[in-house]
């Protein structure tokens, strides 16, 4: 059974009821929009300690943190040092992407040490283990892959991005568009490289039923991954990228027919204008499917301050009706993100989902900047520390004001707007 096949025959589990009382929203609403396929909680079965998150229609925008060993620094300790960053930070998910060291020892310690939902990219591992036993990508094996996800379905993981829209089809109508950056996706890479050399289809697409298996069987949601998503403006919205999406949705319907859970993958770069549009189209081809966004980055020239170019995107796209946020780090083009970076990250993307969730009129999203705004009036500091969405960084730039000016901030100083109209105003009381 899945918390799909469970919604459909009325049924309400444990994690839909902790995902209603978390969310404020009713939980035979949130019954029926599983149901649907408006909302998911992906939670594997073999996941014990995870504690249930939900996705979709009308709940909290959602943020995720990727981090993973590479070949250059394959240290387990250091990642997990990570997770536990981004999960103090706030994240509500984390995405295991490791290409170095022991992937499968990295993916477990980051399973036993965080209990936030997990997501990995089974094309990754399968390719890097090709690569390391037969010194080419080309000779990966169909077999191989499907026994990664297995083990990895086995191991507890919640969400698998799989490429599956990475089609012969796709990849031609690529090649006759044309593209500036043409395919940035790592997994969408891997699998064209593959299908190219070898002139077969994508096995994650031809043997779809035999995943949507798998999934049924441990109810991992699928993350529909987004291969041909833009890695610049100049690509976005394209013909590419379209045809993708169209195949996305049509595995959508399979996999719900199936009674798995399933979110829909998106961009990348795009301008700003095109942001409420990309979540139209995917919420039209997908059928309100949850949408999981990577920014999206609105400009393409910010290298170090990425993070700000995605949490623009991002709080467009939230606002538009996009339901899960990956976090963009400072270290975005340039090298695998610092401990730092981790935070700063995840920072920015809670921002953005949080802005989008006061547009979208999320049940108590506004309610906090009230508390902040009324805490602001009365120069009630700390608890402006303790409603910040980085209380450890606020009070850290807070100590450094001059003790002299405790009751204010070194902004307005004797000058404080605040001060001097409340003064004012109760004069003339």
């Amino acid at each position: 059974m899945t918390q799909m096949s469970e919604a459909r025959a009325g049924r309400i589990t444990p994690e839909m009821t902790a995902v209603a009382q978390a969310e404020k929203m009713d939980v035979e609403l949130l019954r029926e929009r599983i149901a649907k396929g408006e909302i998911i909680i992906p939670k594997n079965r073999n996941h014990h300690k995870v504690r249930p998150t939900g996705v979709g229609t009308g709940l909290r925008t959602k943020t995720n943190a990727n981090i993973g060993t590479s070949e250059g620094r394959s240290s387990i300790e250091q990642e997990l040092v990570k997770a536990r960053t981004a999960v103090e930070a706030g994240v509500d998910a984390i995405m295991d992407l490791s290409t170095g060291g022991d992937l499968m020892a990295s993916l477990q310690a980051i399973i036993d040490e965080v209990d936030v939902v997990i997501g990995t990219v089974p094309i990754y591992p399968t390719a890097v283990m090709t690569i390391r036993e037969t010194g080419a990508l080309t000779h990966l094996d169909p077999e191989h892959l499907f026994s990664i996800i297995e083990q990895q379905a086995k191991m507890g993981v919640d969400f698998f991005t799989v490429h599956c829209g990475v089609t012969m089809n796709t990849i031609e109508r690529l090649k006759k568009q044309g593209r500036l950056m043409d395919i940035v996706s790592r997994g969408g890479s891997f699998l064209t490289t593959w299908m190219i050399a070898n002139e077969k289809e994508n096995p994650l697409f031809e043997q779809y039923d035999r995943l949507l298996d798998i999934c049924r069987k441990h109810d991992v949601t699928l993350s529909l991954g987004d291969g041909f998503r833009p890695g610049a403006l100049a690509d976005a919205t394209d013909r590419a990228q379209i045809q993708e999406l169209i195949t996305l949705g049509e595995l959508t319907q399979r996999a719900w027919d199936a009674d798995v859970q399933v979110m829909i993958e998106g961009p990348g770069h795009v301008p700003l204008n095109e942001i409420k549009t990309n979540i139209q189209i995917q919420k039209k081809l997908c059928m309100n499917a949850p949408f999981y966004v990577l920014g999206p980055l609105v400009t393409d020239v910010a290298p170090g301050y990425d993070h700000i170019t995605s949490a623009i995107g991002g709080a467009i796209a939230g606002a538009a009706g996009a339901d899960f946020l990956c976090y963009v780090t400072p270290g975005e083009h340039l090298r695998l993100p610092g401990l730092d970076e981790v935070h700063q990250g995840v920072i920015a993307t809670r921002i953005a989902a949080h802005a989008a969730d006061i547009a979208k009129g999320i049940p108590g999203a506004i309610e906090w900047d009230h508390a902040m705004s009324k805490a602001r009036k009365e120069l009630d500091w700390e608890t402006q520390l303790n409603l910040a969405i980085d209380p450890i960084n606020a009070r850290r730039i807070r100590s450094e004001a001059p003790p002299q000016e405790e009751d204010v901030c070194t902004m307005c100083g004797e000058y404080c707007a605040v001060k001097l109209v409340q003064e004012a105003l109760s004069s003339t009381k």
